[in-house]
């Protein structure tokens, strides 16, 4: 009997005391349906100064297959670097803690990776058949605009480089993480470009995505961050991970 293909679902997150457990218990109730893989959800906390560790290491308790890593430092990217690169698991996600993107499409995630052959899986807002919901004017025009510019620049298949819905295999995340720089939101399209340019396989799934009103991305920072990264793979070059 072959054994099954273990998953680690990260959650990055930053004084979520409130959201945390409510999202956690759902992506569990979720994963319990579908019990042909060997979940994991790890909830990786870079920097908070709220009771999230602590609500973190309580939910541990409860349900057996929720762990937490600790980070002093802030950044998504740096948490989900860390997490991916101590993880154990053959497939590697991570997901926004306030479930924007509809989790019916973690399967097919997975899949993409675990019995597709792919090496980096992704949803997408932008791909043909996705389904936003509630996005405002500013953020949908900020985020095509953003898509036209790094497929501009690289010559990149994936339109939709930020939703925070993503997996990596093993091997890609041993490659690919050690040569990706950035610590914050541009992480996501680092990430992307380095595996393109070395050869990994990337699948872009569109998804049902609703907007969080509460969301705490700051749009003009965030923009002047990601343009000032593609400034560097531009011009400082892109690096080549090692694709065996």
């Amino acid at each position: 009997m072959t054994s099954k293909v273990s998953v680690e679902v990260v959650i990055p997150v930053l004084n979520e005391e409130r959201q945390l457990p409510e999202s956690i218990r759902k992506i569990h109730g979720f994963v319990q349906q579908h019990p042909e893989r060997d979940w994991r959800i790890l909830v990786a906390d870079n920097g908070s100064s709220d009771r999230t560790p602590e609500i973190a290491t309580e939910l541990g308790r409860e349900i057996p297959i929720v762990g937490l890593t600790r980070l002093d430092q802030r950044g998504r990217g740096r948490a989900v670097k860390k997490a991916w690169l101590e993880s154990k698991a053959d497939v590697r996600c991570y997901m926004d803690v306030d479930l924007s993107t509809d989790l019916k499409h973690l399967p097919a995630l997975v899949a993409a990776i675990a019995d597709e052959g792919y090496d980096i899986a992704i949803g997408s807002r932008l791909a043909k058949g996705a389904v936003v919901i509630g996005r405002p004017l500013k953020r949908e025009i900020t985020s095509r605009g953003y898509s036209a510019l790094f497929r501009t620049m690289f010559f990149t298949r994936f339109k939709d480089a930020q939703c925070g819905f993503k997996a990596v295999s093993a091997r890609a995340a041993s490659a690919i993480l050690p040569e990706v720089r950035d610590t914050g939101w541009f992480f996501d399209t680092e990430l992307l470009i380095i595996g393109q340019h070395s050869g990994f396989k990337i699948k872009e799934i569109p998804v049902r995505w609703i907007d969080d009103p509460d969301s705490r991305v700051k749009i003009v920072k965030t923009a002047i961050g990601d343009v000032k990264g593609l400034l560097r793979l531009r011009f400082g070059g892109v690096p080549r991970a090692a694709n065996p």
